[in-house]
């Protein structure tokens, strides 16, 4: 069985750090270079739950999408949520690592695992200088609407679901997608040519601006349900690195929905 240091030299050869933005905070944050691994659980977001399921999974390693200090702290104190997961995953020898940004822009990465679950044809990056976000085309033209129904059929579900901006009866062929935030690629999607973006945490002064601007259909799913499939992506990768290998690893991808809503309830109050 491999050592923890061996596992974290395959990760970063997935997904370099020195690729992540200078503001991101990936790597490992807890775990013995030196401990053994023979269990890894990959999720979007290093939260209790995830900790405590590695736990009861036997992992000796979760792999994260999101950081857990991406602002730095000063303490690591159980008193408070973050310090508790800290805590939690040292007491039971479970190490941490976090590919964030240097996963968004990785070939495979973030977006091609979220054009991949929608069965899109990857054809190039949305951001040429730096990857990321992907340019893609349909196996047939769709309307907005069957598109954004495709998305909440293929996407994990979420209490936010999707939220389309567009002509409804408008032809889609050709989309860009971008796992995570993607509001402040607007003016690079514009440019490309595309008849849609798929994205998430979507604003409304941007929509607003942005619906004004072209007739690109902008579909906004949830942050967590526009990253997860990279989970799935990441663990294949790692499968596939560990019978090269012969390291015999069990990998696993979490089913918890970690995103952070729990209801959604249309409104209908008059104006």
């Amino acid at each position: 069985m491999p050592r923890l240091s061996e596992v974290i030299a395959a990760l970063d050869a997935l997904w370099p750090p020195e690729r992540a933005e200078e503001w991101d905070a990936v790597g490992t944050v807890c775990g013995d270079p030196d401990a053994d691994v023979t269990r890894v659980l990959f999720a979007v977001d290093p939260v209790q739950e995830i900790a405590d399921e590695a736990i009861a999974l036997g992992a000796d390693l979760i792999v994260t999408h999101h950081p857990l200090y991406l602002r730095g702290t000063t303490t690591v104190a159980a008193s408070h949520f973050k310090g508790r997961v800290v805590h939690t995953l040292i007491k039971h020898d479970v190490a941490l690592h976090v590919a964030h940004t240097n996963a968004d822009t990785a070939d495979p990465g973030v977006s091609d695992a979220l054009a991949g679950a929608l069965d899109l044809r990857v054809t190039g990056p949305l951001v040429p200088e730096n990857g990321l976000g992907r340019i893609c085309e349909l196996d047939h033209p769709l309307t907005l609407r069957e598109f954004a129904a495709r998305a909440a059929q293929r996407l994990p579900a979420t209490a936010q679901g999707i939220r389309v901006a567009g002509d409804l009866d408008a032809t889609v062929r050709r989309v860009a997608v971008s796992g995570g935030s993607g509001d402040s690629l607007f003016d690079v999607v514009r440019a490309s040519g595309v008849d849609a973006f798929l994205t998430a945490d979507l604003r409304h002064h941007p929509v607003s601006e942005a619906t004004q601007h072209s007739s690109v259909g902008l579909v906004d799913a949830a942050h967590w349900a526009t990253e997860w499939p990279w989970c799935e992506q990441a663990a294949a990768q790692l499968d596939e690195i560990s019978d090269r290998h012969g390291w015999g690893l069990r990998v696993h991808v979490s089913k918890t929905v970690t995103d952070p809503w729990s209801s959604h309830h249309t409104s209908g109050a008059p104006n």
